[in-house]
């Protein structure tokens, strides 16, 4: 099974935890550089061929609509736990926003939930 590719979006810049958790679960992670990096996630998503898109901002979402708008990525946002985001993409969300959040157990419930709906 191919690991996922994940590209991170955080309007603050972060998302390290979040990429360490990911690669702990045995997938690939990019953490868009910079502030207002949400807002770029579709266009780094297309240019990375990513299978999966993290979006986190104030407003939860921001840059998950914006790429979801752009590109037809199906997507949720105000996600506010791991396993919400594992819902999402056992949902076939390609897409998903929330708030400010940079953890492990986040890269890792994305991954797992990722691996079990491409079994």
């Amino acid at each position: 099974m191919n690991k996922p590719m994940v590209v991170i979006g955080h309007r603050m810049g972060k998302g390290q935890r979040i990429a360490k958790g990911i690669k702990e679960a045995g997938g690939t992670a990019y953490v868009i550089p910079g502030m207002l990096a949400d807002m770029k996630l579709g266009d780094v998503m297309q240019e990375k061929e990513a299978d999966l898109g993290l979006s986190f901002c104030g407003s939860g979402g921001a840059g998950a609509i914006s790429a979801a708008n752009k590109y037809g990525y199906k997507y949720k946002q105000y996600q506010k736990t791991p396993a919400a985001f594992a819902q999402c993409i056992k949902d076939g969300c390609k897409v998903i926003g929330g708030p400010f959040m940079d953890s492990e157990e986040l890269g890792r419930a994305v991954v797992k939930a990722w691996k079990e709906a491409n079994e």
